[in-house]
């Protein structure tokens, strides 16, 4: 099954800070994405507040995130985005239900 972490952030009440934020989950997609065993690795703006963010990452298996973990970029990320934040990430960690098989709701 597909493993999948998403994390829910929200920024500083600041133009510069939301936009550096955005700027900085582009590129984290944009370079992830091509990590070893990912699926995906989305980011997104809510629509309703232009501070919150979700990134929402797809791996093959739990182990998948050693790729994820070793890629260079990732010693760039927290340094650069937890200034921007107002509180911490929050993260979590799920098993994507397998959806194939017809099942009986009673």
């Amino acid at each position: 099954m597909v493993y999948t972490i998403t994390v829910h952030m929200r920024a500083k009440d600041s133009p510069q800070c939301i936009q550096k934020l955005k700027n900085k989950l582009i590129k984290a997609s944009q370079v992830y994405s091509k990590d070893q065993e990912t699926i995906s690795w989305y980011v997104m703006q809510s629509v309703h507040d232009e501070r919150d963010f979700t990134i929402v990452e797809r791996y093959e298996k739990e182990s998948s995130q050693k790729y994820h973990l070793d890629n260079p970029y990732w010693k760039t990320f927290d340094p650069y985005v937890k200034p921007l934040l107002e509180g911490e990430m929050d993260l979590r960690r799920f098993e994507e239900l397998d959806t194939s098989q017809e099942v009986k709701v009673e």
